[in-house]
């Protein structure tokens, strides 16, 4: 095979395998997640990832990082060790709509003994989004669980909520995706490593 067919032959490859960049697992959309996220020091694993879409817009990209795949939310539950939920923007959102997305998610996903648990954390990080002007297209949200720390949420970079010690919060943020009633159902399979 000449060099020039060879060429064509690479590029239509390339294209059909979405040329995922090298160290990344997935190919969300154009937004890559890498095989695995080191979180306290731990290398977690990429359990799964996928598009929230809304209405046919795209919203985000979201990844889930666990010490071991699971395919279950009550078996990532019980895993010990941090945790990380990785958002890569794909358009604007406003912090008033983010912030209602995050309540209504709670609602429909955390009964009430559970909610009455976790009310002074809840106000903690609606506080901090509600300082944000809100989140643009490309930025980077990591929600971490660090296991001898707590909740931590950062920013493209930047700490915004850090040292919340309660795990039942971070378990209630975990259900927005993937609870009964999760935000989005592909997304909630994708996220469990069921589909893409």
């Amino acid at each position: 095979m000449g060099v020039g067919r060879f060429a064509v032959h690479a590029a239509i490859a390339c294209a059909f395998a979405s040329c995922i960049p090298a160290g990344a697992a997935v190919d969300v959309n154009g937004y890559a997640f890498d095989d695995v996220s080191k979180v306290a020091g731990k290398e977690l694993k990429l359990n799964g990832a996928g598009m929230r879409t809304k209405f046919v817009v795209k919203v985000y990209a979201a990844g889930l990082y666990v010490p071991e795949k699971k395919t279950t939310l009550a078996e990532i539950l019980q895993q010990d060790g941090p945790r990380r939920i990785t958002l890569l923007m794909a358009r604007d959102i406003s912090s008033d709509d983010f912030g209602k997305a995050f309540m209504d998610g709670l609602r429909d996903n955390v009964d009430q003994a559970e909610k009455a648990k976790i009310v002074s954390q809840v106000g903690k990080f609606g506080e901090v989004f509600a300082m944000l002007d809100g989140l643009r297209k490309g930025d980077v949200l990591h929600i971490d669980w660090l296991p001898t720390k707590g909740t931590q949420v950062e920013l493209n970079g930047k700490k915004l909520i850090e040292n919340v010690p309660d795990i039942t919060f971070y378990n209630a943020i975990l259900r927005l995706w993937l609870g009964d009633k999760p935000v989005d159902g592909a997304l909630k399979r994708a996220l469990l490593g069921q589909a893409r």
